[in-house]
């Protein structure tokens, strides 16, 4: 299940957004759906990483890495039987690629049965 149920019937997609910059994840919060997300599990930096594949891996990923990850496991401790991830990223840029490949790498370390 790709949601939460939240009191009142209301259902909380089980996301968490990651971006090196803010732009990207503001413009989702203020779009139609974004008081759907939880406020919590938005992270990003604000450098960005200028598409370079290198500092979304090694510096302003890396930076970000322990906040994405615990939020991932606080999902993760909250599903009943978990199966897997979704991991939608760009594989341009340093973001999407640097850091995807990053996150990729520790989830696959953390969870070797569920990648």
């Amino acid at each position: 299940v790709f949601y939460n149920e939240a009191t009142g019937g209301r259902y909380v997609p089980r996301a968490v957004l990651v971006d090196l910059e803010p732009g990207t994840l503001d413009s989702v919060r203020a779009c139609a759906i974004g008081n759907l997300y939880r406020p919590d599990n938005f992270i990003f930096g604000q450098n960005g990483a200028g598409n370079n594949w290198a500092k979304g891996y090694y510096t302003e990923g890396a930076e970000l890495l322990d906040q994405a990850l615990d939020i991932v496991r606080k999902e993760a401790e909250g599903a009943d039987a978990l199966q897997g991830f979704q991991l939608c990223h760009s594989l341009g840029g340093g973001t999407g690629s640097g850091l995807g490949t990053l996150l990729l790498t520790k989830l696959r370390e953390e969870y070797p049965d569920r990648i």
